[in-house]
């Protein structure tokens, strides 16, 4: 895998560019054409990806909600930002994208899924659990609180507004009313979205436009779409796109397992993902028509992806490329060409690319690296050659994607809802991804494997200790005791 462009250089506008994060929930890497999806499904991030950076091998850092959502907002591990599992509250204190932009100057907002304010509420977030964004008009579980044509959001305040039409059309509106009206926060004025339309009502704010008319805005958009409604275990899409993807496409890894309930909800989900690059394309245009899309860093990416139950009894927490591997297309000042980067970039890596791409300094509490460099010909043989990821809730693993091999090791007999790590792990799965891409046959206790198994065993203790674990003792799989016949008693 190679890059197949030559990127055009750093913008050369003094103005600092605008930021936007489209963020979409339990998405698979190939729902798209960009990857290979033959259904049509995202012509828009497809055009995005042709115009700027596709990041084409993209993980996230632990493939469950809140501990991925954590790692993007502060380019930390889960383990390290202390959100290992769902249900647990982004400490107050952590390092922020928000904190970050608005420090520098920048209008920040967050609308959408939350997700970080832990298990005490569905809806309203507290202003101290909101990780520094000024702007907001989100719900903690927007799963709770909507439904595919019943949204609720909550303000600043608290308050709840109720938009009607598709979800994702609903937070897609509320976008374009931030990016047109974001520089009034430099007044510390929220925007007042009017009850049912996501609109903010006309007021006079000329004269404080003109004041902040140079201000650059940072938005983190995040849907709920494609990720299934808790409600009933069903994938809502917008009235009639069900019926467009029925027979639906079936992806190999799916095909290959069989099981699981795939058969039934791939027309539902990709409808969503249809409806999705449709929101999409109504931003990109409201960007354009404000003649601020070039100066404006985009980046889509999603939390985790989706094995629709062939893994284990739900749809992530498994350490295959179903649940890890997610869309990532970066396009903006600096970041053009129709590159496509083969290096393997973790979820820690993209808060310090946003910020780099924006001019604005990197914490260094970040653990990721930028990848600001590589589009310009920076050296890929310095990039690391795994990417570390953690598993929780279904079981504690840590585990390496290499170009080659998915290895991870489980702790045996640990409690996956409240021990966030392990001393001591054992050998789980080794997959080798040139001739089994599916990941169907696991070879973790193939002894012709072993000086494999011993390499990435040493790989994986080092990774973990870099991002900030103890080391932990990873052995062979302990092998199960021998049946005793009652002849030899």
């Amino acid at each position: 895998m190679t890059r197949s462009a030559s990127p055009s250089g750093p913008a050369t506008s003094t103005r600092r560019p605008n930021v936007l994060v489209f963020f979409t929930d339990q998405q698979r890497w190939d729902t798209t054409g960009l990857h290979g999806n033959p259904l049509g499904l995202t012509p828009v991030l497809d055009r995005l990806a042709a115009e700027g950076v596709s990041v084409d091998r993209s993980f996230t850092c632990q493939p469950v909600c809140a501990p991925s959502r954590a790692s993007l907002q502060t380019g930390q591990y889960p383990t390290t930002t202390g959100v290992f599992r769902n249900g647990l509250a982004l400490p107050r204190d952590t390092p922020s994208l928000a904190r970050s932009f608005r420090d520098a100057g920048y209008a920040t907002g967050y609308i959408g899924k939350w997700h970080l304010a832990g298990d005490h509420t569905a809806g309203p977030v507290p202003e101290e659990d909101r990780a520094g964004y000024e702007h907001w008009l989100a719900a903690n579980l927007l799963e709770f609180t909507s439904d595919a044509y019943e949204t609720t959001l909550y303000d600043g305040s608290g308050a709840p507004h109720r938009f009607e039409g598709y979800r994702a059309d609903a937070l897609g509106t509320a976008a374009i009313d931030f990016i047109d009206h974001a520089r009034d926060l430099d007044h510390g004025r929220d925007l007042d979205h009017g009850q049912g339309q996501g609109q903010r009502q006309d007021q006079d704010h000329d004269q404080a436009q003109d004041r902040a008319q140079d201000r650059p805005f940072f938005l983190f958009l995040s849907f709920l779409e494609p990720h299934h409604q808790n409600s009933r275990d069903d994938y809502p899409a917008p009235n009639g796109y069900r019926d467009r993807y029925a027979p639906p496409w079936v992806p190999s890894d799916l095909a290959a397992l069989g099981g699981g309930n795939w058969a039934e909800h791939l027309p539902g989900y990709y409808g969503m993902v249809r409806r999705l690059d449709e929101v999409l394309g109504r931003i990109v245009s409201a960007l354009e028509r404000r003649g601020e899309l070039d100066e404006t860093v985009i980046l889509f990416t999603s939390d985790h992806g989706c094995h629709f139950k062939t893994r284990n009894d739900e749809y992530k927490r498994s350490v295959h490329d179903a649940s890890l591997r997610v869309p990532t297309v970066l396009r903006g000042p600096g970041l053009r060409g129709g590159v496509r980067l083969p290096e393997l970039v973790s979820h820690v890596d993209l808060p310090p690319t946003l910020l780099r791409a924006a001019g604005v300094p990197v914490p260094p509490q970040m653990q990721g690296r930028s990848l600001l460099p590589l589009p310009h010909g920076g050296d890929g043989a310095e990039w690391p050659r795994e990417v570390l990821f953690q598993i929780s809730e279904s079981e504690v693993g840590r585990g390496l994607r290499t170009d080659r091999w998915k290895y991870a090791a489980t702790a045996p007999g640990a409690d996956a809802w409240n021990e966030p790590r392990a001393e001591r792990y054992q050998d789980a799965y080794l997959y080798d991804l040139y001739a089994d891409p599916d990941e169907v046959r696991n070879l973790v206790d193939d002894p012709a494997h072993e000086d494999v198994l011993v390499e990435l065993r040493r790989r994986l203790a080092q990774r973990i200790v870099d991002s900030g674990e103890p080391r932990p003792s990873i052995t062979a799989t302990e092998p199960a005791p021998k049946a005793v016949s009652e002849d030899t008693v």
